[in-house]
């Protein structure tokens, strides 16, 4: 890789970490409500890529029930985790997005898991475990659990995304944010009672975040993501961002105070490198889980 290409990567990655850490201060510390944060920032994206939203992809029922999964599913419950659980454990536990997409790809395309993939499995799913334990045993944290079911709907997206074909990065963007935008709106409307006065309240800065994750996280670093992947290959690219979740610790320690100590870092530490072990191994949707895993979108 070159050193110019390098840097992109890793300006994509601090990206995705700022992304999480502004999502933590919008929905914990600025008090909006996260799905009508979710349903404004797919606004946002769906009027950006709007003229390439057509000819649209086929099957298209595929692509909206992606769109869903990937997008506001995925992204609704990682807001709603984003209120209690802090950017740093949630970095670490949405690791289990990989075992999941793993076992979900032998599932529904058919691949074989050999017991190095196994072991890589076994790591995430024990270092997410360690993240969440605690003195009273686990911690049944409703934000980190929260933060697994948004790495599973991201999962089951990505493997299904694989059997959609010819699909390019804008008009995947603008596909995600016409297929979530209305469900996410509906149940603000209905769930989130004056979320609309929050925003208003929020003011600039809550304005500055939409288009900072909508522009900045969905289309800027998300196209930049996936020129890179054209041009290397996937077990090159996919290793390496696991610099996200390593910046989001770092940025959640230094802005959002996170709690950090010998036990998260020892799960931390399992957790990526079974992510690691799993990465390095062939996998027909590792590239497109890598991206959905690390950002929030």
């Amino acid at each position: 890789m070159t050193l110019r290409d390098f840097g992109i990567l890793v300006l994509v990655c601090l990206v995705w970490a700022s992304s999480n850490i502004i999502s933590k201060l919008v929905v914990a510390h600025w008090g909006v409500p996260p799905l009508y944060y979710a349903a404004v920032r797919f606004a946002v994206v769906a009027i950006l890529t709007l003229p390439w939203l057509l000819p649209a992809p086929r099957p298209t029922w595929r692509m909206v029930l992606v769109g869903l999964l990937m997008g506001g599913g995925n992204f609704a419950l990682l807001f709603m985790g984003f209120q209690t659980a802090s950017p740093s454990a949630a970095s670490v536990v949405i690791q289990v997005g990989v075992p999941f997409t793993t076992l979900l790809s032998v599932l529904i395309l058919g691949e074989k898991i050999r017991w190095r993939r196994g072991l890589g499995i076994a790591l995430t799913l024990l270092g997410a475990v360690v993240v969440m334990w605690s003195p009273k045993g686990l911690e049944l944290s409703a934000g980190l659990w929260l933060i697994v079911a948004a790495a599973f709907t991201g999962s089951l997206g990505a493997v299904l995304m694989k059997q959609v074909e010819g699909v390019k990065p804008l008009q995947f963007q603008a596909w995600v944010g016409f297929s979530s935008f209305w469900p996410l709106a509906a149940m603000s409307a209905v769930m989130e009672p004056g979320q609309v006065a929050a925003g208003i309240q929020a003011g600039w800065p809550f304005i500055g975040a939409v288009v900072f994750s909508a522009l900045v996280v969905s289309v800027v670093a998300h196209t930049a993501y996936y020129g890179l992947i054209q041009r290397y290959e996937a077990n090159l690219i996919a290793p390496l961002t696991l610099l996200t979740p390593l910046f989001t610790i770092l940025l959640g320690v230094l802005i959002t105070h996170d709690h950090f100590d010998l036990r998260m870092g020892i799960g931390a530490a399992l957790a990526l490198l079974g992510v690691l072990i799993i990465a390095l191994r062939r996998n027909q949707v590792m590239p497109l889980l890598m991206s959905i895993r690390n950002r929030a979108q």
